[in-house]
């Protein structure tokens, strides 16, 4: 129960409480509770902020830093599970470890509104009583007397329902029910989510799978914190492991939460969910509708949703009685939030675990260096599944030196692939060709006077998509049709696409092979799940010979009968600045290779590179993970990088540059100073112009012991910074651009 705070002038006392809006302000306000309405720490509440109404959290005991009579009343309780302890705490943590206002973290657990209100009421219809004799008066008509007859049978039932199987219409049962002789009752609606069938037979597990599921199921059985790695090379059935711990979870009547990083495309792995438990999750990601997402956001608030599937922001619904945590394919960077309040949600995990009290597994092929770091420290424990579930094999991999097999020009399959390529489909097996570049061209410029197409609110090119007939920025959407002309000089028919996209090899693909099906898969046309679930579907029944796409295709997807992958440009990636341009390299091109070979038949792999002695290339061909990641690490050891230290970056942004330069000048005059603390720049960030705002970075570099958070905020906190410039906080960055 919340302390009482008497009010000035008062002859008795009224509780005070405080209640946090879900929006980017400093914290909670605090608030006094008219008399006789029950509040309790957790309660949806609707409270006056400014001239408008608000909804916000009851977060606890009053602030007291506001006098008591000089606060406005809360006006009422909305009609939602209240939010639990554990998830407010949650909400506290994020804040403080993100330097993120305690309700910009909020906002994100709120972002259905209208989930706060009352569901619309259900009304079903049963019999009333039999006909007596005082009913001489009322007429039964044969349509009446089949209502009357269905209903007999059958219990209360929507009217939908009632009227199809009777073949009548609604003014009927409204007779029935006026007449008496229907009752009408207003009903609790059912959740949308019918619960899992935990009898369902699993299928068979190798021994190694069923030593890893027993370890898991204990973990799940034991109802303590823990956090482990389930490290499994690429089509180990690691997903099947995973849901026997599921199972255990739910028979224990506990929620589950299932992150995936691209939960729109993951269409094998819902069927494979469905096999399993012969029921659909509750899905949660940006591509589900606003009635279904409101249905869910309930559903989970009341625990009928005992399974939730979703992307990154799954993290902040406000489960009931969360007690399991499955992050699968760890390492992906989709599961870092970029914009708003940003995180890694694999992290938000660990800590949503631990204050819960509950396991959270990791699931990968190749996993991250920070989460091996934490295997060898001894905070995360692992299991290994080193082989191919069944008679499956990893992929034999080749390298394929550009340099010397070169493709002819302005093609960019080499000789030696285009030979396999034609072998793979005269035995009736399917290909992948594998380029991690959308559109037709990267990059459009004009032969005679050397302009280059820029978006005007990035710095950054634009991307040709002939198939449109448009030049799009990928940072911002910017789009504009592809000039007959020159802009700059005027010159005709001198506009060339310069480096290839998935576009340009469908192109070069359709002219080798004119007689094969060929099909494109890029977040551009494969943007659903239903999208992606007809992919699969398209591929499987052979109606695709040969697939091109990009790193959508390197999520899982299980296809038997794809024998052969071709990575066209396994350099990509590789240059830069990027601290993870090399990890985040051999994990793309690990997965990449990992589609081959799945099913009865041996895969292969061919990388296509100028670069072959490059360790990256080496290690993937060599399939020697732990040498990579061993030589990976000590590069970053020797640096202080993580990790083996702590990285922050600091984003000053602003519509004026001279505004953004000036404020970045003063920053950097009070950065911190002192024993394992390193502040480089301000520089201009690579994207200096981003969505039309200015942009510079700072990078903050520590020992893994220096407490990140405490010293920025010391640092902004001898800084004043005009309101049109923002400071954005990025912890453990993920992206230097």
């Amino acid at each position: 129960m919340c302390a009482a705070k008497a009010i000035t002038g008062n002859l008795f006392e009224r509780r005070t409480v405080s209640v946090l809006p879900p929006l980017p302000l400093a914290g909670p306000y605090d608030y006094v509770v008219p008399d006789g309405l029950d509040i309790e720490p957790g309660d949806f509440v609707e409270i006056p902020l400014g001239r408008q109404t608000q909804r916000g959290v009851v977060w606890g005991d009053a602030r007291g830093d506001v006098d008591p009579a000089k606060l406005r009343e809360i006006y009422g309780v909305l009609p939602v599970p209240p939010m639990g302890a554990v998830a407010r705490r949650f909400i506290d943590w994020v804040s403080a470890y993100t330097l993120s206002p305690q309700g910009a973290v909020l906002r994100m657990g709120m972002s259905v509104v209208d989930a706060l209100d009352a569901p619309k009421p259900v009304f079903r219809f049963g019999l009333a009583r039999g006909i007596t004799e005082s009913d001489h008066a009322v007429r039964l008509t044969p349509a009446r007397k089949r209502i009357l007859g269905f209903l007999r049978d059958h219990p209360f039932m929507d009217q939908a329902d009632i009227l199809r199987e009777s073949g009548t219409g609604p003014s009927v049962l409204k007779g029935l029910v006026d007449a008496g002789l229907v009752k009408r009752e207003q009903m609790a609606p059912p959740s949308p989510f019918s619960p899992p069938d935990l009898t369902i037979g699993r299928p068979d597990l190798s021994p190694d799978q069923e030593t890893a599921a027993d370890f898991l199921c204990e973990k799940v059985e034991a109802s303590r914190f823990s956090t482990i790695l389930i490290d499994g090379v690429t089509g180990s059935g690691k997903t099947e492991v995973y849901f026997e711990a599921v199972r255990m979870a739910l028979s224990l009547g506990r929620q589950v939460m299932v992150l995936l990083p691209e939960i729109a495309l993951s269409a094998q792995w819902l069927q494979r969910f469905r096999d399993r438990f012969g029921v659909e999750p509750a899905l949660w990601h940006s591509e589900v509708g606003q009635a279904r997402r409101r249905e869910t956001w309930r559903a989970v608030a009341d625990g009928s949703a005992q399974l939730v599937v979703g992307a990154r922001s799954a993290l902040f619904l406000p489960y009931k009685n969360l007690g399991l945590i499955v992050v699968d394919e760890e390492h992906e960077h989709a599961f870092k939030q970029e914009e708003g309040v940003i995180y890694h949600a694999r992290d938000m995990a660990v800590a949503r675990g631990h204050l819960g009290g509950f396991p959270v597994m990791l699931a990968s092929a190749t996993p991250s260096l920070e989460t091996l770091a934490n295997v060898e420290a001894g905070r995360y424990e692992r299991v290994v599944l080193g082989q191919r579930h069944g008679v499956a094999v990893l992929p034999s991999v080749e390298i394929v030196d550009i340099r010397v097999d070169k493709p002819e020009r302005l093609r960019w399959i080499t000789p030696t692939l285009k030979k396999r390529l034609i072998e793979t489909f005269a035995a009736g097996e399917q290909a992948m060709l594998f380029l991690n570049r959308r559109g037709y061209a990267p990059l459009t410029l004009c032969r005679a006077c050397g302009h280059r197409f820029q978006c005007p609110n990035c710095t950054a090119w634009l991307v040709e998509h002939r198939a449109w007939g448009k030049l799009q920025c990928h940072h911002c959407g910017y789009t504009a049709k592809i000039p007959d002309t020159c802009p700059a000089c005027g010159a005709e028919e001198k506009l060339a696409p310069c480096g290839p996209g998935v576009e340009r090899l469908y192109e070069e693909a359709i002219q080798t092979f004119p007689d094969l099906k060929i099909e494109v898969a890029t977040s551009d046309n494969i943007s659903g799940p239903k999208a992606a679930a007809a992919l699969v579907d398209r591929v499987h029944n052979h109606e695709v010979d040969l697939l091109i796409g990009t790193q959508i295709l390197a999520k899982g997807y299980h296809f038997p009968m794809l024998t052969l992958v071709g990575v066209i440009d396994a350099d990509l990636g590789l240059a830069g600045g990027d601290l993870r341009a090399a990890e985040r390299s051999y994990q793309l091109l690990t997965q990449v290779a990992g589609r081959a070979g799945r099913g009865e038949r041996p895969g292969t792999v061919l990388l296509q590179t100028a670069d072959p002695t490059n360790r990256v290339i080496k290690a993937i061909a060599a399939g020697d993970r732990d040498a990579f990641d061993q030589v990976e690490l000590s590069e970053r050891m020797k640096y202080g990088m993580p990790p083996h230290g702590r990285l922050a970056a600091l984003i000053v942004s602003g519509k004026k540059e001279n505004e953004v330069d000036e404020a970045a000048w003063r920053i950097g005059r009070a950065a911190p100073r002192g024993d394992g603390i390193v502040v480089l720049g301000p520089a201009p960030a690579p994207l200096s112009l981003l969505r039309g705002r200015f942009r510079r970075r700072f990078l903050l570099r520590t020992d893994k012991s220096v407490k990140v958070q405490a010293v920025i905020q010391e640092w902004l906190a001898r800084v004043k910074t005009p309101g049109s410039v923002r400071v954005q906080i990025d912890i453990d960055p993920y992206s230097f651009m």
